[in-house]
């Protein structure tokens, strides 16, 4: 099988064949349909989130059910399928607690090497996925049956983009009708905020970013404002664009310290600060603790827009079907897997905002 792999930290990514294990009992092939490329990608080849090399890239991924093990029972071949990163144990403390993307069986199902490369190295697929590739075997706690007649490309969006950012609107910061929002970062999630925000009801919504284009794309996403941060202090501006109140919500979509201070200050007393990008291991948040008291503004981190998979993978694919969710416009450039090198590159320099690999 064919799959582009990170061989170290910071090394060029390698399309290569690779001998793949066979299913267990409790695990199911999918045949890869499409995959996004997403900067937690990046993330991964950059250190930030532990990957164990050498691992099959990308995780936002959907495609169809070939085989399942001898003990699945909830799938069968032929299901159409997006994949989660998180499991669904069903059972641990905050499953049982309606907090399935904190399941504690996470580190579990990513733990298991899937393959071998041609020198005899075992493979690891990222997140328990490894979508970068010509199939995946996952735990069937990943696979989320999904009926829908949507192009594969726009229900991979739903795996992670889609969830990360309109969860993060709906389920985190659970925005308000009325309400005022800023977004810091508009690249494939802070799009999906924003349409998160737009879905909610919000009549404010301002989006925040370096890029023209980005800004542009905003617009056609739902923002009623665009913020260079060129041109001033971007807190200045939100707060002028707000009757110098701030936005009732703040939105933080780069994993960047400075960038989460920006929509702390960006939001207004007694309002909510949501922090969605993945920082650096060892990053700091660096907050006034006066301000912080005084304030009143509630923080709260954003782990896959605390979206419960199994029933709102369906809600967002309908939510698209019926033209409430526009995951069309995110998908600005396709590329096949040998292409995946590229795609990286391409969106780590800022001029896509969701490519989409297909098969060869």
């Amino acid at each position: 099988m064919k799959a582009a792999l990170m061989t170290d930290i910071d090394a060029p990514v390698s399309v290569e064949e690779i001998e793949t294990f066979p299913a267990g009992p409790r695990d199911v092939v999918v045949a890869v349909k499409a995959a996004g490329v997403c900067h937690s990608d990046i993330a991964g080849l950059r250190g930030y989130i532990g990957l164990n090399p050498p691992t099959i890239l990308g995780h936002e991924v959907a495609g169809v059910v070939s085989a399942v093990g001898d003990e699945v029972r909830s799938l069968a071949a032929g299901d159409r399928v997006v994949a989660s990163l998180v499991p669904v144990c069903g059972t641990c403390p905050w499953c049982v607690d309606s907090q399935t993307h904190l399941c504690e069986r996470t580190s579990d199902v990513r733990a298991t090497a899937r393959g071998r490369t041609s020198s005899g190295e075992q493979v690891y697929a990222m997140l328990g996925l490894g979508a970068f590739a010509e199939e995946m075997v996952i735990d069937e706690r990943l696979a989320v049956r999904v009926d829908s007649e949507l192009p594969f490309e726009q229900l991979a969006l739903i795996g992670c983009g889609i969830s990360t950012g309109v969860g993060a609107a709906l389920f985190t910061a659970r925005v308000r009708p009325g309400s005022s929002v800023a977004v810091i970062g508009c690249g494939g999630v802070g799009q999906a905020v924003i349409q998160g925000a737009r879905i909610a009801g919000a009549t404010q919504i301002i989006a925040v970013d370096p890029l023209a284009p980005k800004r542009s794309a905003s617009i056609k996403s739902g923002a009623t404002h665009v913020v260079d941060p060129a041109d001033g202090d971007t807190a200045e501006q939100v707060k002028a664009l707000t009757r110098g109140r701030g936005a009732d919500y703040g939105f933080e979509v780069v994993g960047n310290p400075k960038a989460m201070v920006a929509a702390y200050d960006s939001t207004r007393r007694g309002g909510t600060v949501t922090t969605v990008g993945i920082p650096a291991p060892g990053a700091r948040l660096d907050l006034s603790a006066s301000d912080f008291f005084r304030a009143e503004k509630r923080i709260v981190g954003s782990y896959y827009g605390s979206t419960q998979v199994m029933a709102a993978f369906q809600t967002f694919a309908d939510l698209i079907a019926a033209g409430r969710l526009d995951a069309a416009s995110l998908i600005t450039h396709r590329y096949v897997l040998s292409e995946v090198p590229q795609a990286l590159a391409d969106l780590d320099n800022g001029l896509t905002l969701r490519g989409i690999v297909l098969p060869s």
